[in-house]
């Protein structure tokens, strides 16, 4: 019975949660995913269109086709994350294999000969714009223990509040701590239960200084995070030829976001004489929501060979639901600390998040039938995404960091195609810069691609392999530790797709 209460209990969990500048990251950047065309040309194709996942650059390029058609890609991922760590090094590799583009495009030309208009095109395309699916291990002995965790959202706050109340659960306590006072009062609770941290004085419910319980010049730890989920997009597009050289285009995106991350933190190798002699501290965070964008786009046929486009992509308004649990012990835990685990879920109201609109510029030359080459700048600020309600205090500190950290992402595509009879021959390279001002903290991703295409006349079977790479400094929790683990990331797809012509 007292585990179906607390559950009830954790439902009806709501409060100021710790959103920040990792989860507007997490939304504001997509990964270049797509048809195995667009990636073997490592997706430079805001002046050239006639692709499915085209349209997520420029909503023009739907009118480009000839004929109406339908494609799907599937796509296997292959993450390789090696971290170091006070000089040790770890390293993690996950696989998945998903559905990551489907769509098609009815293309109806003009029985009117006399309009300018010589057809429009209606566009319906899925495309998985972020795979979650990730694993990184970091390992090492350092000086920066998890008491420094808890003594950084304990110290301040009164000791009178964090205790349990005579009849009440240590789990109702918690969950009730984390409505009515916040996060930081709740971390603290599970700091002193947890057997990490004391108050000073016991004895005063004012107390607001705490102590360490665990004594070390460095401590062994290990850190483990796996995420889940996607951020799907599904784009509803029209767009229109004008004469023979004008292509307009606009889009819907509807997004479709469901985030799953589970960390695992062990701490062991204290001193001899502390009286802990390890912790173990787990989180898990799942959220949920959707998001909304539109976007427009022009293609301009200057000549024969030379092609070029601009498109403007809105900001994204995403509206995120949050829940979290966690769960603790070490040597000095409370006895009853088991009963605060994930089946204890802490539920947060809605919050949004407003992404930065993006503006690309595109140029192609095409060599008759028998190649290509296409390159894309694309523009956005990313200071200017917010965290919203702007009333929340928390948000407005939190937006105010991001405006401070975070500034223009420069992105840089060029791809090419040479067609030999039926076969035709793809190539890309990518440069997207740092969203950090310091350039450190989440480095330049760089990126290779190559692909291969089949047309049987009436269809076509495409393949593609695409490789990025990036560093990342990872803080393995939000405060207390000022080292962090150094991430690079590669990430490898190998994707194959097939196109019907209708």
């Amino acid at each position: 019975m007292k585990k179906f209460l607390t559950f009830i209990t954790g439902l009806l969990c709501l409060s100021a949660t710790a959103q920040n500048i990792d989860d507007v990251l997490r939304y504001s950047t997509e990964n270049l995913q797509g048809t195995a065309r667009f990636q073997g040309m490592a997706g430079a194709f805001g002046a050239l269109g006639g692709d499915m996942s085209a349209l997520n650059i420029n909503p023009a390029g739907s009118s480009i086709f000839a004929n109406s058609l339908f494609t799907i890609t599937g796509a296997n991922y292959h993450q390789n994350n090696e971290s170091t760590y006070f000089g040790s090094l770890g390293s993690e590799v996950r696989n998945s294999v998903d559905i990551n583009q489907l769509g098609g495009v009815f293309v109806f030309n003009s029985r009117n000969s006399n309009s300018p208009w010589q057809k429009i095109a209606l566009a319906i395309n899925y495309d998985m714009a972020r795979n979650f699916d990730n694993e990184v291990y970091t390992f090492g002995n350092g000086n920066q223990g998890i008491d420094n965790y808890f003594l950084n959202f304990a110290n301040g706050v009164p000791f009178g509040p964090l205790q349990i109340q005579d009849g009440e659960f240590i789990e109702e306590a918690y969950l009730d701590i984390g409505a009515n006072l916040g996060f930081r009062e709740q971390q603290a609770f599970l700091g002193y239960y947890g057997g990490i941290i004391d108050p000073v004085d016991e004895s005063d419910n004012n107390n607001t200084a705490y102590v360490s319980n665990a004594q070390y010049n460095t401590v062994d730890q290990e850190y483990f995070k796996r995420t889940n989920g996607y951020n799907s997009k599904l784009t509803m597009n029209f767009s229109g030829q004008y004469q023979q050289n004008l292509f307009i285009g606009a889009s819907l995106n509807f997004h479709t976001v469901l985030y799953d991350q589970y960390t695992e933190f062990t701490e062991t190798g204290y001193d001899a004489g502390s009286e802990i002699q390890f912790v173990n501290f787990d989180n898990y965070l799942r959220t949920e929501g959707s998001g909304f964008s539109f976007s427009l786009g022009a293609i301009a046929l200057l000549n024969e060979n030379v092609r070029l486009g601009g498109s403007y992509q809105s900001p994204t308004w995403y509206r995120l639901l949050d829940d979290t649990s966690q769960r603790i012990n070490s040597d000095l835990a409370d006895s009853e600390i088991g009963f605060i685990d994930f089946n204890i879920v802490n539920l947060f109201d809605e919050y949004t998040i407003k992404t930065p609109s993006k503006l690309t510029g595109s140029l192609a030359i095409v060599f008759g039938p028998q190649g290509l080459l296409s390159f894309d700048y694309g523009y956005q600020d990313m200071s200017q995404a917010e965290l919203r309600p702007l009333s929340d205090p928390s948000f407005s500190d939190e937006n105010s960091f991001i405006a401070a950290q975070l500034g223009t992402v420069n992105t840089y595509r060029i791809g090419g195609e040479y067609r030999i009879d039926n076969v035709s021959l793809r190539g890309g390279y990518r440069f997207e810069s740092s969203p950090y001002v310091d350039g450190v903290t989440i480095g330049d991703l760089e990126a290779v691609s190559f692909g291969l295409g089949f047309n049987f006349g009436g269809s076509r079977l495409d393949l593609a392999y695409s490789r990025s790479e990036q560093n990342a400094q990872s803080q393995l929790f939000s405060t207390g530790f000022p080292s962090p683990s150094l991430v690079n990331n590669i990430n490898t797809n190998i994707l194959l797709g097939y196109t019907l012509n209708l």
